[in-house]
């Protein structure tokens, strides 16, 4: 049983492990807050069970429901396996899993959220009561913990919440390398593109910033800005804020994309300034396409790249030093595209989504 805090998540990031693991003999359900994309879950002949859980968790009462109704769940189905994906899933799911002796569990750790980056008097107590919250759920006897990057697995490890045995380390959801092929680079002025939840810590407004600081350039650069606002999330970028944007004229809203290789194809460059990730998909897919990229040295999108060979690495939160790298790979054709080709093969290498789905049913056949 996948137990996801957004369908579509789901949908984007899990569907071959649970296609797999079906073809493997397994019965698969998929617990999720109800949305429209549901349907194309039970199309997919997975049962699903809907779990209502807030996406903001600033309801105390509404928390331990959601806790309840998992415990409730897998008292009622008994899945064999557990596998938690995202933080919510991760904490709640573990912790009923625990209560309702499920006995297997496993945790996807694909980023650890921004309270482990917060260093005021607020952050630091609420990550304490998140570290005991993970040392609880990860406190499984029999679970494994899969982590994107190095930095969240020694963070857990340090805290005391994950065992050295738990551990498994798989960089990020894969890519279907037939799907995401590498294209020439597009006639005409350099494309930028980004590709991401509209959300503040996903850098959009460094990435905006960028473009208005490279208007003007002589080889008239353009920034394309795929994807839409998340009104369940407290970070997202508003309405009226992107409706700025547009009349300002310095970025391309384009709206969220389904055809993620024709966008790529369009562009030359692809961006992602986050603050911090578990290991971005964007960035697999614009290696699997390849695309030079510009991203920020923090964890997750530093695993993503190999530094000064598919892409260049620059400080977070810092707006001018995008601008400045973009514009060195506007300049530089010959450097970007031995980027991007240099990308396409450390896709091959590392990002094949047959290869990431092998080693999920790995954990599954351990557990059993």
């Amino acid at each position: 049983m996948f137990v996801v805090n957004n369908p579509a998540f789901f949908l984007s990031h899990r569907l071959p492990i649970a296609q797999a693991a079906q073809r493997e003999g397994y019965e698969v359900h998929v617990a999720t807050p109800f949305a429209p994309s549901v349907a194309d879950i039970t199309a997919q002949g997975f049962m699903h069970h809907p779990v209502s859980m807030s996406r903001s968790g600033k309801n105390p009462l509404q928390e331990l429901t959601t806790l309840y109704t998992l415990w409730r769940l897998f008292r009622s189905v008994r899945p064999d396996i557990v596998h938690a994906v995202t933080i919510k899933p991760v904490l709640y799911g573990g912790i009923a899993a625990r209560l309702a002796r499920v006995p297997g569990y496993v945790a996807a750790v694909s980023g650890l959220g921004f309270v482990f980056m917060r260093d005021d008097p607020v952050g630091r107590l609420v990550r304490q009561v998140a570290i005991r919250l993970y040392r609880l759920a990860l406190g499984h006897p029999n679970s494994r913990v899969i982590f994107q990057n190095a930095n969240d697995c020694d963070t857990l490890r340090e805290a005391g919440a994950v065992r050295e045995e738990q551990v498994v380390m798989i960089r990020g959801s894969g890519v279907d390398l037939d799907v995401y092929r590498p294209e020439p680079e597009p006639e005409g002025a350099p494309v930028v593109a980004m590709a991401s939840r509209l959300l503040v810590d996903k850098g959009v407004r460094e990435y905006v910033q960028a473009a208005r600081l490279t208007k003007g350039h002589p080889s008239g650069v353009r920034w394309l800005l795929a994807g839409s606002a998340d009104a369940g999330n407290p970070a997202s970028v508003d309405a009226g804020e992107l409706k700025r944007w547009q009349g300002e004229g310095v970025i391309e809203l384009l709206g969220e994309q389904k055809d993620i290789p024709a966008l790529y194809a369009r562009a030359h460059i692809v961006a992602l300034p986050s603050y911090r990730e578990g290991l971005p998909k964007g960035l697999v897919e614009a290696a699997a396409c390849g695309r030079a990229v510009v991203t920020t040295d923090v964890p997750g999108c530093r695993d993503a790249i190999e530094a000064d060979v598919t892409g260049l690495l620059v400080p977070v939160k810092d707006a001018r030093a995008l601008a400045d790298a973009v514009i060195r790979l506007v300049e530089d054709g010959d450097l970007r595209r031995r980027m991007g080709e240099a990308g396409r093969q450390l896709a091959e290498t590392a990002f094949d989504i047959r290869q990431v789905v092998r080693r999920h049913l790995d954990v599954y056949a351990a557990l059993g």
